[in-house]
């Protein structure tokens, strides 16, 4: 009689163990309030990154994910009071993601677009860009946008650099990252790539010897920022995006890490260089 009284404890006890599981659900499901709240309640801050375009977001030579999107990204994370929480993945899969709600925000070098603006609320700027036309060294029938008409680029499909590029009649053909970027353009396999002006300019310091060079720049620089999903849930998360933004710019500290990365100061205005 008592091992069957044993036996009928130990079943409700199992049981009540398995029940908050059942009705809880996943921890995410058990917390309330608007994306903010959820965050730092949460405790941390799940940021969507590529971890493959160097000098935005990569791996160092002891495979830590640093860069320049990365120190932003920790940056305000400090600021909410709560860890940063790296995804990587492929370029659309990043927006995919935050589209789902599986990642808060996103910090991978994003411009701001009329499109996305229209899909995405975008934080105040942390860096401004030019973006670059880049070509073999012994290439000379590109030197401006409008010699694309016709040729065949390289870039991440979905990205503001191959939308450009067949705005002005070029075919983009789709690649991964910069290095498969640079493979197909010393190959032959297609006449250019466009990519941000400082991201030329960090390949060629690891690269000193790399046939490539700039063609064409674009007269003005494009914002880039920080988006989360459109709507009243990511209101406070957003204007706290702000606010972090500003005190790393009016501290230094972007500046800091735009020197540390890029060798220049990109933080500041559309005018810098």
């Amino acid at each position: 009689m008592k091992g069957l009284f044993r036996i009928a404890a130990a079943a409700v006890l199992l049981i009540a163990m398995l029940m908050p599981a059942a009705a809880g659900g996943s921890k995410e499901e058990t917390l309330s309030g608007d994306l903010l709240e959820r965050i730092q309640q949460r405790g941390s801050i799940i940021v969507a990154t590529e971890g493959t375009w160097a000098p935005w977001t990569f791996h160092d030579e002891n495979d830590q994910l640093v860069g320049y999107d990365i120190g932003v990204a920790r940056g305000i994370a400090d600021y909410l009071g709560v860890n940063a929480e790296f995804i990587e993945g492929e370029w659309d899969g990043l927006f995919a993601g935050l589209n789902s709600g599986r990642y808060d925000i996103v910090a991978n070098g994003v411009e701001v677009t009329e499109e996305r603006a229209g899909t995405y609320d975008f934080s105040e700027p942390y860096a401004f860009i030019r973006t670059a036309i880049i070509v073999r060294d012994d290439d000379s029938s590109i030197t401006s946008f409008e010699d694309l008409d016709g040729k065949t680029t390289a870039n991440t499909l979905a990205s503001t650099y191959a939308s450009l590029a067949e705005s002005y009649g070029a075919t983009a053909v789709g690649v991964d990252d910069l290095a498969q970027t640079i493979e197909l353009l010393l190959a032959g396999r297609v006449d250019a790539t466009l990519n941000a002006e400082v991201t030329f300019y960090d390949y060629m310091a690891q690269h000193p010897d790399a046939p490539i060079k700039i063609a064409a720049l674009t007269d003005t620089a494009s914002e880039v920022a920080i988006p989360v999903r459109k709507g009243e849930d990511s209101a406070a998360l957003l204007a706290a995006v702000n606010e972090a933004i500003g005190g790393m710019r009016e501290s230094g500290e972007l500046s800091e890490l735009s020197l540390r990365y890029f060798g220049s100061d990109i933080s500041g205005t559309a005018d810098a260089e």
